[in-house]
């Protein structure tokens, strides 16, 4: 199982440098059904692999002018303030079980897994919808309540479940700024490292018994997978692949919700 865990690392950084945004919703489904890891600990993991990978990935993107720096701090600072708050303060004290009545019982790993699932078909749905239409403009505009309000939303999300929210910051960053496509994608990618690496940091110290040596092996898979996947944009438009990769997601999704929610 170990062997096709690192394999499917890979294609998760696959499809994170083919599609941009979405393709690190599967690490954490990658950690525990493959390699049995603890969901609590594995959105953990989940946050320093989709971090370094991203943070590799954004590199290919800064040397094309594919970043804008100003956004990516504008929408990042909120959101790694949420996310290190999460990980630092809320995901400690969530009781286990999260829920109890009678004979029904739903433990903290199922609730994680459960409120993974649902963002994973939430995830499917901007994925298989048809892109959105850029705006007509050359001038980038800062809502900055708007972007301060998303940026916690996305950033309370990656707390909770360890998934980057590249699925949420991109279409945030068209609609709300008014940043090309190209850009946003680029800028996405420096926003999940940042966000992603920095919250990360909150689970030190918390109790949770981290193995470094396997987090950075299962980190180099998943980079090799998204340099691959940044070389064969150059060949392979992201409109064909992100719908198609979206009905796999909720797949994924609808199976994991079931499987859990029937414990």
């Amino acid at each position: 199982m170990e062997v096709l865990g690192y394999v499917a690392s890979i294609l998760m950084g696959l499809s994170l440098g083919l599609i941009g945004g979405g393709g690190s919703i599967l690490t954490v489904p990658i950690l525990v059904y493959l390699f049995d890891i603890d969901p609590v600990l594995s959105t953990a993991y989940s946050l320093f692999v989709v971090g370094l990978t991203s943070a590799v990935g954004s590199i290919s993107h800064f040397k094309k002018g594919n970043v804008h720096l100003k956004t990516a701090i504008i929408f990042g600072l909120p959101s790694i303030l949420a996310v290190y708050s999460i990980r630092k303060f809320i995901v400690p004290i969530i009781p286990d079980p999260v829920f109890s009545f009678s004979t029904l019982q739903i433990p903290k790993p199922v609730f994680i897994l459960i409120l993974f699932a649902l963002l994973m078909i939430v995830a499917s749905v901007t994925m298989i919808r048809k892109p959105m239409k850029q705006r007509a403009t050359d001038q980038i505009k800062y809502n900055y309540p708007l972007i301060f309000l998303e940026g916690v939303l996305v950033g309370s999300v990656t707390g909770m479940v360890g998934a980057g929210g590249g699925f949420l910051i991109i279409p945030a960053l068209v609609l709300m700024t008014g940043l090309p496509m190209k850009l946003a994608v680029g800028t996405s990618l420096l926003i999940i490292a940042l966000k992603s690496l920095l919250g990360f940091t909150g689970d030190l110290g918390s109790g949770l018994v981290i193995d470094y040596q396997f987090m950075l092996i299962f980190s180099f898979f998943a980079i090799v997978g998204i340099l691959l996947g940044s070389y064969f944009t150059r060949f392979i438009p992201n409109e064909k692949l992100k719908p198609i990769f979206g009905w796999f997601v909720l797949i994924m999704g609808i199976y994991i919700l079931l499987k859990e929610a029937l414990f």
